[in-house]
């Protein structure tokens, strides 16, 4: 076996479940000291950072050297990065036994994203030889799939190890992702009268007034997507998630609350979400004297994009093509990905990553020669980037 495919055999054979997504999940610290004691044999500089209890970041460094010293050289740093935990994995045979077949390698966190970190880490200890001026880094960030605790950690002490601009190594099918959706989730309580079962011309149901609700944010969902105003990304959209309500059978329920997830695309914010659906309560109240009923928006994540036209986003499209040997096109990801943090920071942020299939599914694979190429395409990035 190659290299690439023995290294990323390796990560995959490590459990690294994310505990906060199932709980007694193994959680990062067995990956986090693999790439870590990885990094210290290849002669990289490594720092271990604690993101949350026995749930550690790894930040790899090539520095830079200038053309007379061994001092950093000051040209332009590059980071690379990808998250080092898995969901769950119920109902696999064997996950943490990678099975090469067909030019594939299958497993747990095979394609979501083990794969793009090995060929992260192959990158970088190629960077060694190149005699650069500027750093490259790698963050291998845990918690991207539950809380993304790993990038805020990073991010908190970004001027430790600041770069010019970020890659994510997240899977694309060799696109170049230039755009994601954000998200807002939002808790609507409907408040009523309780009263008898028997007697309800005492009573007010919160959950029937509820109903109301869901037709309205149904009808606004549908026009939402039926008008996509974003070139890759389409329109928002809406769904309803979980709903409570009610005390007992024999009773009219006076409260109902309802949790609904707001898929949000550049220039939607979380203020203006909760802004739009509490217009949608107020429509609704306007025309039922004994509605009531409040919004508020509990957590958010931002909408990324880059401009197609960015020097970055240019420069990789131009390294991959040559490599690739033909069009490689500039898409959006209709999931959040951790880009969204660094952008949020004003960090120029490109995704980039290997082909396969099974993301969060029970068969999950990569395809190894796309892995190859993505080693490939970062470490020519990198000798361009930080020459």
């Amino acid at each position: 076996m190659s290299e690439l495919t023995n290294l990323l055999s390796d990560l995959v054979a490590i459990n690294s479940v994310n505990p906060d997504l199932v709980p007694g999940g193994a959680g990062e610290g067995d990956i986090a000291d693999f790439i870590a004691a990885w990094g210290r044999n290849s002669d990289l500089e490594v720092h271990v950072q604690a993101a949350a209890p026995k749930r550690p970041n790894v930040i790899l460094i090539a520095r830079g050297r200038s053309a007379v010293s061994t001092l950093s050289g000051g040209g332009k740093s590059l980071m690379l990065n990808a998250h080092t935990d898995t969901v769950g994995v119920s109902d696999m045979e064997a996950p943490f036994q990678p099975v090469i077949k067909d030019g594939r390698l299958y497993g747990r966190g095979a394609y979501d994203m083990k794969s793009g970190l090995a060929a992260c880490m192959l990158a970088l200890k190629a960077a060694q030889a190149m005699q650069l001026r500027g750093d490259v880094m790698l963050s291998a960030v845990v918690d991207e799939e539950y809380g993304s605790i790993g990038a805020e950690a990073l991010l908190a002490e970004w001027g430790r190890w600041s770069a010019d601009a970020v890659l994510i190594a997240e899977p694309t099918e060799l696109d170049i992702s230039i755009a994601h959706r954000g998200f807002v989730w939002v808790d609507i309580k409907t408040v009523g009268v309780a009263a008898h079962g028997s007697r309800p011309h005492l009573g007010v149901d919160a959950i029937a007034k509820m109903g109301k609700i869901l037709v309205a944010l149904d009808a606004h969902d549908r026009a939402m997507r039926a008008q996509p105003t974003h070139e890759l990304l389409g329109g928002g959209s809406l769904h309803a998630s979980l709903i409570s309500g009610g005390e007992e059978l024999s009773m009219i329920p006076a409260h109902c609350q309802l949790q609904v997830e707001r898929r949000t695309i550049p220039g939607e914010t979380e203020s203006g979400v909760e802004a739009e659906v509490t217009d949608i309560l107020a429509e609704i109240a306007a025309a039922d004297p004994d509605f009531k009923a409040q919004a508020k928006a509990t957590f958010a994540r931002s909408p990324y994009s880059i401009d197609a036209s960015h020097p970055l986003v240019k420069q990789l499209r131009s390294i991959a093509q040559a490599k690739l040997g033909g069009e490689v096109k500039l898409v959006g990801s209709s999931w959040w990905m951790d880009s969204a943090l660094f952008g949020d920071q004003g960090i120029p942020t490109v995704v980039l990553g290997p082909a396969g299939a099974g993301a969060h599914a029970i068969e999950e694979w990569v395809d190894l020669a796309s892995v190859e190429r993505c080693r490939d395409i970062y470490t020519n990035l990198i000798a361009e980037f930080c020459r």
